[in-house]
């Protein structure tokens, strides 16, 4: 989330409204998915800990996105550099946190009941660290503007995740539910790469490693989970738990309706 050392000039660069434009509209996703399930009564604050500092964090890191792509929008870089200082500190505790809930929400119900439960442990786990990882190469790659923003958005996209899946009707999609929800996130880098064409005839590299690297963790993660292996290590996380009392595979509860 830096910028070019140096460069005085306060024109945003070329593209940054697209960008600035992806950038709201995924934070809009997340955060309407978490507030609907608030709204619906399928969640409240009334939860152990580790959730409340989860959602302090990654919402702070939503507020952080977005002021990063406004501040450059306006041209104003020295701020952008100032905020951009703030990325290194917070992913690593994003990575921390988000690592600590999938266990804590794998142990306490096995995770939503219309997921695999080993999937959803092995491939959100995989994801996060892959969000951490192309968040960290963004960062380092600062100084190349058309990388840094590309991998960025992909990085951001995969945390769209949650607050998709909060909007799609994912019980009516077993047992495809967590397939379904990590193509839709797929749907942002997708169209940076339409755009890409559009305005350049061309689509950058960044696209093809973040958008790759997704697709490969996201099959080699799901293909884990359902290794023996994968399996017992899943059940040792769950064992004696109440995650452990639910069917490990995706399921209706009995007299459930939308």
């Amino acid at each position: 989330m830096g910028s070019v050392a140096g460069e005085q000039t306060a024109r945003p660069v070329e593209g940054t409204r697209f960008f600035t434009i992806m950038a709201v509209i995924m934070s809009l996703v997340i955060v309407a998915g978490f507030s609907l399930n608030l709204v619906a009564g399928r969640s409240n604050f009334a939860l152990p800990w580790p959730y409340h500092v989860h959602g302090v964090i990654f919402m702070s890191w939503i507020g952080l996105y977005l002021a990063q792509h406004l501040s450059i929008a306006r041209g104003n870089r020295a701020l952008h550099v100032r905020l951009g200082k703030l990325a290194y500190m917070m992913v690593p505790l994003m990575v921390a946190a988000g690592s600590l809930i999938m266990i804590v929400v794998a142990r306490r119900n096995g995770g939503p009941f219309f997921f695999h439960v080993s999937e959803f442990l092995w491939s959100n786990m995989a994801f996060l660290w892959l969000f951490g990882g192309l968040t960290w190469w963004a960062l380092k790659r600062r100084r190349y503007t058309g990388w840094h923003r590309r991998l960025m958005l992909c990085a951001m996209a995969i945390l769209t995740g949650p607050g998709l899946g909060r909007l799609l009707p994912l019980p009516l999609m077993i047992p495809h539910a967590w397939t379904i929800t990590t193509l839709t996130t797929m749907v942002f880098p997708v169209i940076g790469m339409i755009a890409d064409w559009r305005r350049e005839g061309r689509v950058h590299p960044a696209y093809f490693w973040g958008l790759g690297l997704y697709l490969a963790v996201f099959v080699v993660s799901v293909a884990i989970a359902h290794t023996s292996l994968g399996m017992a290590v899943t059940e040792w996380v769950i064992a004696g738990t109440p995650g452990a009392e639910r069917p490990i595979e995706p399921f209706l509860p009995p007299g459930f309706s939308m």
